[in-house]
């Protein structure tokens, strides 16, 4: 694939400069995929020396490798085995780190929506969990991304035959979906820190919620919740780089100690510490993902409503 940067991504007014090797792309799938599917990416290296990069916790992702050398990632302090090619990543409360060496990786977020509609397994079997794809999905199914994504000529290609491979796949259809899709639009809106405020929006009990949060999302509410309202917080300091700034962290956190022990839970460190791990792809998806998908890390994505996706239709 091209090496070139894909400026013509992003609006003029948010470009992206990666350092000379370095390449990042964010793509919005096909509107009928878009309260499924958080979004495309593909982050490309051209050298082959080690690299290790660091991201925030998020809802499911499938990564396929193209081209790429060993990929040794962590979750938290937990090491996993080499990623094969075509990975699953879980639903994560922890950072992830991966060492890589060269290539490219192609990410498609999920949203929980989008994991009801695919498989009627549980989410929270795969909290901080990474495993083969084909463990989880047809077999048949990664077989195809895989030959798809390598026969692409250019990252410019990757969204049209991603959508190509999708569409056909999100048929299971779930008992929980509106409540599925209300808990998306909830769980990101400032302003909600309580379980029992949630579930009273909702319409249903706070035992029901945390049901459905660890079917469809990974992990009990309280925990969904509290990982939106660190990133709200801690992307306020990552992205004006002042990690000490008590005006930018949500209002509900008591004080800046409650704040840092929700950092240490989410990042195993301090926003400081974190902040001086960052890498040219984490800094840089920040600034593109908002840019192109309206939010600036996956965990935080706004999912749009049935009317939102009608017009685009």
């Amino acid at each position: 694939m091209s090496d070139e940067i894909d400026r013509h991504t992003l609006p003029v007014a948010a470009p992206v400069v990666m350092p000379k090797g370095m390449a990042i792309r964010y793509d919005m799938p096909d509107p009928r995929l878009a309260a499924l599917i958080t979004g495309y990416t593909a982050y490309s290296v051209e050298s082959r020396e080690p690299q290790v990069d660091w991201f925030l916790p998020a809802p499911v992702m499938l990564g396929v490798a193209l081209d790429a050398g060993p990929i040794f990632p962590r979750i938290g302090s937990r090491p996993f085995p080499p990623m094969v090619q075509a990975s699953l990543i879980g639903p994560t409360s922890r950072a992830l780190s991966v060492t890589t060496h060269g290539g490219t990786m192609v990410g498609i977020g999920i949203s929980a929506a989008g994991w009801a509609a695919l498989t009627g397994r549980s989410a929270v079997d795969f909290h901080n969990r990474i495993v083969p794809a084909d463990t989880v999905l047809d077999p048949a199914v990664v077989g195809r991304l895989i030959t798809v994504l390598t026969g692409a000529p250019d990252r410019a290609a990757l969204k049209p035959l991603l959508d190509e491979v999708f569409l056909p796949l999100f048929t299971r259809e779930d008992p929980h979906e509106a409540h599925i899709r209300t808990l998306m639009r909830l769980v990101v809106r400032p302003g909600l820190s309580e379980v029992g405020e949630l579930a009273e929006e909702m319409g249903i009990t706070a035992s029901t919620l945390r049901r459905l949060s660890q079917r469809y999302f990974g992990m009990p509410s309280k925990l969904l919740m509290r990982r939106a309202r660190f990133l709200r917080s801690f992307l306020q300091l990552f992205i004006s780089g002042n990690p000490t700034d008590p005006s930018a962290i949500d209002p509900s956190y008591h004080d800046m100690p409650h704040f840092l022990r929700d950092a240490n839970t989410f990042l195993g460190t301090t926003p400081r510490r974190f902040m001086q791990l960052a890498n040219p792809f984490l800094e840089a998806s920040v600034r593109a993902r908002a840019a192109v998908l309206g939010a600036p890390t996956q965990a935080l994505h706004v999912a749009p409503t049935d009317i939102d996706i009608d017009q685009h239709r």
